[in-house]
C-alpha cells in the first residue's frame, strides 16, 4: 500500500509542477506575450462554452431494475473509466469504459445489485494534462472509505437506499425566533474520559443515555437545537509538518490534522471517522468500509429529535478539500472551480480553491446535497461557511426549494467571503451570524479591543447601537442589518477565536496570553470579576431579540488550553489557544469536571435558557413593544421594558465597571427573576419603587 500512496503522491507533484509551468513569466519577447494572450483567449472561450452544459439525469451510483448505474458529469474529459474494487486495499481494479452523452454525463450500467461495491473514476483530460492514473471519488458518493493520509485517496461505496427505520421521525419544525442553538463538535462532546462514553468521540456516544456527556447533557441545558460542526466527509489529515505540497509549506500545523472539518471531500456522505471513534485517528489504513456511518448518523438525529432537539449542520460549499488528489479538481478543474485567466485557482476562501457555484451543474450539486440531507437524514437546518462566496442565484434557489419540503428549515450563514453582507442574505430570507453584536458586547480582541461588558466601546459602538442589538439589529433603525429579527443569529462565542471565557480571562488581565498553564482545573475556576462579566454577557445575549446561539462549553466558561506535556513540537504548548482547528486533543474536548468547577455559571445559563423558553416576550415582542429608559449619566447602563400579550418585564443592565446605577421602577410590585447571583423562572424576591444595579451586573423583573 505504501507504494500505491507514493505513486499517487508523485502524480500529484507532477500535476503541481505542470501547473507551475503554466504560471512561469513568459514576457521574454513580444512573441511570447502573444502566445500567453492567445492561451488566455482560448481559456476564456472554453470557460464560456462550459456554461452551456446541463443535465437532469440522476448522477452518482444507484440500483434500478436489477442493474447498478454509475454516472459522472465532466464535460471537459476526453475519456472516463469506471474502476471497481472488491476491497479498497486492492492496487488495481476492474475497469470499464464509460460513454459520454451530449450533455457531458459519462455513464455505464453493470448487471446486478452491487451494494457494498467500492469504486472510483479515472479521468483523462488533455487540457489538464491528466493521464487518468488518479482514481477520483464520485462527487455524489453517499458513503466513502478513505486511506488516512494527507493525500486522502478515497473509494466510493454503492449504498442500499430506503434501508432505515425512522420509526415515524419527522423534522423539528420550529419558528426561527424560538431557536436556542448549541454549536458543537461531534467528537469533542464525548471524547474526554469525563464524558463516560463507551465509544468516545462517535455518533453513537452522543446518543448514549445515563452518561455525563452526550445527549443527556445537551438536554439538561434546555437548548432546543444543536448545530454540528462539519460532518460531511472531510479531509482530517493535513500535509506533513515542515513539508510542502501545491506550493504550500506547512509551517503552522505540527499536529497535521484538520479537526474541525472545514475541508469537505464528499457532499453526500457522513464523516466515517465519527463512526469509528477511538483515542486517535489511525494513519495509513483504510477507514471503516461497512458504510455504517449512514445508520449511525441517522440514529443520532433520531435520538435528538426524540428529545425535541432539532439538528442543524455546518456545511462548506464554497471550497473543496485542499490537499487531496482525486476529487473535482481532477474530475474537471475548468468546470467546477473559479480560475484566473491563466487557469490558476482563485482562493478568496484562503483554502486553496473556490468552487464555481454559479456553474449550472455545480449549483445543482449543492442544491441536491442540501435537499438530500433534509430528506435522507431529516436535517432541520444549515449554517453555510463563508456564505458570501456562494452566488446569489444559488442562495435563492436553495432556500426556495428547501422550503417547499420543510417550510421551517433553518438557513443561516457566515456572511463573509469577499466582503461582509448579512443584509444581502436577510433580503433573501436567510439568517446570518451577527458579528456586530459579538464585537459590540464582548469586543473584537481581548488585548486592546474590548467591548461593552468591559465598560468600553469597541469601534463605532455606542448606546444607540446597544439598543439596536436588543431589538434584533433591524434595518428599522439606522444601525441595523436585518429585515427580520429572526435573521440575526446573536452570539458571543463560536468555534472560531477565543472562547468567551478565555476572552474575559485575558481581557481582565487576570491571565496573560503567554502564560504556561499546567494546572487546568485551577485555571478554569472563574474569579469573581470573570464570573460577573460572563454572567452580564450571557444576560445580554439571552434577553436580546433574534436567534440565540452559544458554543459548546460557553455555559461553564470553557478554556482551550493546549496541554503543556504533549509530544508535539508546538511552541504554544501550555497556552490558551484561539485557533484550535488542528487539535484533536484535550484542547478541544469537553471536560465535564469543569462544569462542576464553574457550576454557578452553568446554572445561570440554564436559568436564562429556561427564562427565554418560557416567556415569549424575550423572543416575540414587536419593535414598538420595547421601551427604553432614559439614562443620562451612565452610557454603559441600559434599561427597557417588554410588554407582550399578558407578559410585562423590565431588563436592567449596568456595564459600568465602577458606578452603581439606580433605576426608578414603574408603579407596582415586581418579582426578581434574574440578579447578579442567579437566573431562572422561580422568583428570587420582590421589589418596588427603586432598584440599584451594581457594576458589571444586571437584573430581570416581572410584573
Amino acid at each position: 500500500m505504501k507504494y500505491f500512496v507514493t505513486l499517487i503522491f508523485l502524480i500529484g507533484l507532477l500535476t503541481v509542477f505542470t501547473n507551475k509551468l503554466k504560471g512561469i513569466n513568459l514576457f521574454i519577447s513580444d512573441r511570447s506575450k502573444e502566445k500567453l494572450s492567445q492561451k488566455e483567449a482560448e481559456f476564456l472561450k472554453r470557460q464560456a462554452d462550459l456554461d452551456k452544459y446541463f443535465s437532469n439525469k440522476r448522477l452518482g451510483s444507484f440500483v434500478d431494475g436489477g442493474k447498478t448505474f454509475f454516472r459522472l458529469f465532466t464535460p471537459s474529459a476526453d475519456n472516463v473509466t469506471l474502476v471497481t474494487f472488491n476491497q479498497p486495499e486492492e492496487s488495481s481494479g476492474i475497469e470499464y469504459n464509460m460513454i459520454r452523452d451530449n450533455d457531458g454525463v459519462w455513464e455505464i450500467s453493470l448487471d446486478g445489485e452491487l451494494f457494498g461495491l467500492f469504486y472510483g473514476y479515472k479521468v483523462k483530460n488533455k487540457k489538464q494534462k491528466l493521464s487518468g492514473d488518479v482514481i477520483c471519488v464520485d462527487p455524489y458518493a453517499e458513503a466513502v472509505t478513505t486511506f488516512n493520509t494527507y493525500l486522502n485517496p478515497r473509494r466510493a461505496i454503492v449504498v442500499k437506499e430506503d434501508d432505515y427505520d425512522w420509526e415515524g421521525d419527522e423534522w423539528i419544525q420550529r419558528d426561527w425566533r424560538d431557536l436556542i442553538i448549541y454549536e458543537m463538535h461531534i467528537r469533542d462532546m464525548t471524547a474526554h474520559k469525563s464524558a463516560g462514553a463507551s465509544n468516545p468521540g462517535t455518533y453513537q456516544a452522543l446518543t448514549e443515555k445515563g452518561i455525563t456527556g452526550g445527549i443527556d447533557y445537551v438536554k439538561s441545558l434546555g437548548v432546543n437545537t444543536v448545530e454540528l460542526l462539519p460532518a460531511q466527509e472531510f479531509a482530517n489529515i493535513e500535509i506533513p509538518f515542515k513539508d510542502s505540497i501545491s506550493g504550500k509549506f506547512n509551517s503552522w500545523n505540527p499536529y497535521e490534522r484538520n479537526h474541525w472539518g472545514y475541508m469537505t471531500a464528499a457532499f453526500f456522505a457522513p464523516e466515517d471517522y465519527y463512526s469509528e471513534g477511538g483515542e486517535e485517528i489511525k494513519w495509513n489504513v483504510w477507514s471503516d468500509k461497512s458504510a455504517k456511518q449512514i445508520k449511525d448518523f441517522k440514529d443520532m438525529v433520531k435520538a435528538f429529535h426524540r428529545e425535541g432537539i432539532a439538528v442543524m449542520m455546518d456545511v462548506v460549499y464554497n471550497h473543496l478539500s485542499e490537499y487531496e488528489i482525486g476529487n473535482l479538481k481532477e474530475i474537471d478543474k475548468e468546470y467546477y472551480f473559479r480560475l484566473d485567466a491563466k487557469g490558476n485557482f482563485i482562493a478568496e476562501s484562503y483554502c486553496g480553491n473556490d468552487l464555481k457555484t454559479e456553474r449550472p451543474m455545480m449549483r445543482r450539486l449543492i442544491l441536491e446535497s442540501v435537499l438530500y440531507w433534509m430528506k435522507e437524514y431529516h436535517i432541520d437546518g444549515f449554517r453555510f461557511d463563508l456564505g458570501k462566496l456562494i452566488d446569489w442565484e444559488t442562495i435563492e434557489e436553495i432556500i426556495r426549494e428547501a422550503h417547499k419540503i420543510n417550510p421551517h428549515a433553518v438557513f443561516v450563514c457566515e456572511a463573509w467571503g469577499g466582503g461582509y453582507d448579512p443584509m444581502g442574505f436577510s433580503l433573501r430570507g436567510w439568517g446570518a451570524w451577527n458579528d456586530q453584536i459579538r464585537n459590540g458586547i464582548k469586543g473584537e480582541n481581548p488585548i486592546n479591543g474590548h467591548g461593552w461588558i468591559f465598560g468600553k466601546w469597541y469601534g463605532n459602538n455606542n448606546p444607540d447601537r446597544i439598543k439596536s442589538y436588543v431589538n434584533g439589529t433591524l434595518v428599522k433603525d439606522k444601525h441595523g442589518l436585518f429585515q427580520k429579527k429572526e435573521h440575526s443569529v446573536n452570539y458571543l462565542e463560536s468555534h472560531d477565536g477565543y472562547t468567551l471565557g478565555d476572552f474575559i480571562r485575558i481581557g481582565t488581565k487576570e491571565v496573560k496570553p503567554e502564560k504556561i498553564i499546567k494546572d487546568i482545573d485551577a485555571h478554569i475556576k472563574l474569579t469573581p470579576l470573570q464570573l460577573k462579566l460572563n454572567k452580564l454577557a450571557a444576560l445580554f445575549l439571552f434577553t436580546s431579540q433574534g436567534i440565540t446561539m452559544i458554543h459548546a462549553g460557553q455555559e461553564f466558561a470553557r478554556s482551550k488550553v493546549i496541554p503543556h506535556n504533549i509530544d508535539i513540537k508546538d511552541p504554544h504548548k501550555g497556552r490558551i489557544d484561539h485557533n484550535s482547528y488542528d487539535k484533536d486533543n484535550e484542547t478541544n474536548y469537553i471536560n465535564y469536571k469543569h462544569t462542576l468547577i464553574n457550576e454557578d455559571l452553568l446554572n445561570y445559563y440554564k436559568g436564562l435558557i429556561a427564562l427565554r423558553t418560557k416567556y415569549s416576550a424575550f423572543r416575540r415582542v414587536t419593535y414598538d413593544e420595547v421601551k427604553f429608559f432614559e439614562i443620562t449619566a451612565n452610557p454603559f447602563a441600559i434599561g427597557y421594558s417588554l410588554k407582550h400579550e399578558d407578559q410585562h418585564f423590565i431588563v436592567l443592565m449596568n456595564a459600568n465597571t465602577k458606578k452603581i446605577e439606580q433605576f426608578t421602577l414603574p408603579e407596582g410590585e415586581w418579582k426578581i427573576l434574574v440578579n447578579e447571583k442567579a437566573a431562572g423562572i422561580e422568583p428570587l424576591g420582590k421589589i418596588s419603587s427603586k432598584i440599584s444595579v451594581n457594576p458589571s451586573s444586571g437584573v430581570v423583573l416581572m410584573k
